[in-house]
């Protein structure tokens, strides 16, 4: 069966049942129908932390697979069965992959979340109300410099793009306000993804509303002629964008197949912005469960660095352990295994691949401190001697791995790796972070330490203009900020073609931007983009809706 037709035959729980056995009130608790609700959070604020906080990483991906939130949804299952209080901090999905090329986004097989339909559709509305937050500073902007222009704002330094959650390449960079002096000003205009839009980023960063409210009031949407900055607060809009993002930011409260509780809330993508949940839904469920598990986007090189260097450094939390998902496919993917043999066994082709494994493991251990678990998202096609290969080589590694089988099996199939994972956790002493680099180090300086120390690149060469930007950005105050690099999720480098874990490379950094209300600057290395586009047959193309309502062909 599909993961879609899985997740419909399966038998759902009311959520005042998931809320119950959670810890959570009723009376903080706001149903959207039967199976999904909205949590206030506040109650739960000042709880002391009781969780140990798992995060769920991976190797690079790659197109034969590897699994990530399956094996978070599987994990937390897992735990379950073992007895274990345990609690899942999740992304939404954006339904630019939804319709694109990855289809559903909300695990797989018996390791998903439900309602898997309403989930990868339009869910609770928060990616809305973050598309309108974003569009409604937009539309002010263009409006103040319309009604008189009082803060001198330059047209053509106006940086704050528009927001749309669909790929949707026609509108990367467009001409907007034609038609006459009553249709605007017109200038060069453009949409980002919803995902990658700073408010997403703000929405996922912030502590409490007020926080939201200051955060989303240090926006800067544009320059002065003179140079100087305009924030939003400047243009008195943080009021009303907080007034939309209101309900918003209240977690999402659904469930596992095995019944797990699951906090699922914001959606940033790694590989444009810092690719976590939001603070309030991983703090929330950390004052209820005992073990909590969260995953950040894509490979280590990104997820899991801004996860450790962004999130945990403006939230002040810290994993107990990591789990690294690979696939025996993806490995041999990575050591140059054509895509029609990754169902045959390839020893050599592992033995290549197992470099980008190890990397990630190194990175982990070495650069950030933290114990780390070997997850293999088992496939059927893997053989017991390609299997053996990889727990030697973790073992040499001197990372403990063990195999989940949760896309077939649901909990019961990932208990050894649960168990694993919950004894690790249990027994790391409680330490201070170990982050990439300190708070004091330039900017410059910054980008460079995670390129050398976690994607292993040579050195770093910064385009025309970046380094007296980045100096500009210091002598504004935005020093102490930490960095978050958008680059390729397919490699260490910035070229998607560079597989394994290549040595000797270039970092190119073309352009940077200040995220002033998130609280990072963001460095563009090689062609990555901020609004996907659709592949040449999109996920769209195969989903529908039967005589009965029923979706059909989502993933």
């Amino acid at each position: 069966m599909t993961d879609i037709e899985i997740a419909q035959q399966a038998q759902m729980r009311p959520i005042t049942e998931i809320a119950r056995a959670a810890g959570i009130d009723e009376e903080n608790l706001c149903p959207y129908g039967r199976y999904m609700a909205k949590v206030n959070p506040a109650p739960y604020a000042a709880q002391p932390d009781r969780a140990r906080l798992i995060l769920v990483t991976a190797i690079n991906p790659t197109p034969a697979g590897e699994g990530k939130t399956t094996v978070s949804v599987g994990l937390a299952d897992g735990m379950t069965v073992l007895g274990k209080k345990a609690m899942l901090a999740l992304r939404e999905p954006s339904l630019g992959p939804v319709f694109g090329m990855k289809g559903g986004a909300a695990g797989g097989g018996y390791a998903q979340v439900l309602p898997m339909e309403q989930i990868n559709l339009h869910f609770t509305g928060d990616l809305h109300a973050i598309t309108a937050a974003n569009n409604l500073l937009a539309a002010m902007v263009d409006n103040h410099i319309q009604q008189g222009n009082a803060l001198g704002i330059d047209p053509r330094r106006v940086s704050w793009r528009r927001c749309l959650d669909v790929n949707d390449r026609q509108l990367r960079q467009i001409v907007s306000g034609l038609g006459g002096k009553p249709n605007g000003m017109p200038r060069e205009d453009g949409f980002d993804i919803t995902a990658a839009s700073e408010v997403m980023a703000v929405f996922c960063l912030a502590k409490d509303l007020t926080d939201l409210k200051a955060r989303l009031s240090r926006l800067v949407v544009a320059r002065t002629f003179a140079g100087k900055p305009v924030t939003a607060g400047d243009l008195h809009a943080a009021g009303a964008m907080t007034a939309l993002l209101r309900d918003a930011m209240q977690p999402n409260l659904v469930q596992t197949i095995d019944g797990t509780p699951c906090l699922m809330h914001g959606g940033p993508f790694a590989n444009i912005a810092h690719g976590c949940n939001s603070v309030i839904a991983t703090k929330t469920a950390m004052k209820l469960a005992d073990y909590v598990i969260t995953e950040a986007g894509f490979g280590a090189d990104l997820g899991a660095e801004k996860f450790l260097d962004i999130k945990c450094r403006q939230s002040g939390i810290w994993p107990d352990a990591v789990v690294l998902v690979a696939t025996v496919r993806a490995l041999k993917h990575h050591g140059g295994c054509p895509k029609e043999a990754l169902n045959q066994e390839g020893l050599d082709y592992l033995d290549k691949g197992m470099e980008n494994l190890l990397a990630h493991i190194d990175h982990i251990r070495n650069v950030w401190k933290r114990p780390v678990i070997v997850a293999i998202n088992r496939f059927s096609a893997d053989t017991s001697a390609e299997m053996e290969k990889v727990r030697a080589a973790c073992a040499a590694a001197g990372a403990p791995c063990e195999l989940c089988d949760g896309w077939a099996q649901g909990g019961k199939g990932v208990t050894a790796l649960a168990q694993l994972v919950a004894d690790v956790a249990d027994a790391q002493p409680k330490e201070a972070p170990s982050y990439t680099y300190p708070d004091e180090l330039p900017l410059k300086e910054k980008i460079e330490a995670v390129a050398k120390r976690v994607y292993g690149a040579e050195r770093v060469t910064f385009g025309a203009g970046v380094v007296k930007q980045l100096q500009a950005m210091e002598a504004e105050g935005y020093g102490t900020c930490p960095v978050c690099i958008a680059k390729t999720q397919y490699s260490f480098s910035d070229n998607a073609k560079l597989l394994g874990a290549p040595k000797g490379f270039t970092l190119a950094i073309r352009a940077v931007r200040l995220s002033a209300g998130a609280g990072f600057v963001v460095a563009f290395a090689g062609d990555i983009i901020a609004m996907p586009g659709l592949p040449k047959v999109p996920a769209a193309e195969q989903i529908d809706v039967d005589e009965d309502g029923k979706i059909v062909g989502l993933f």
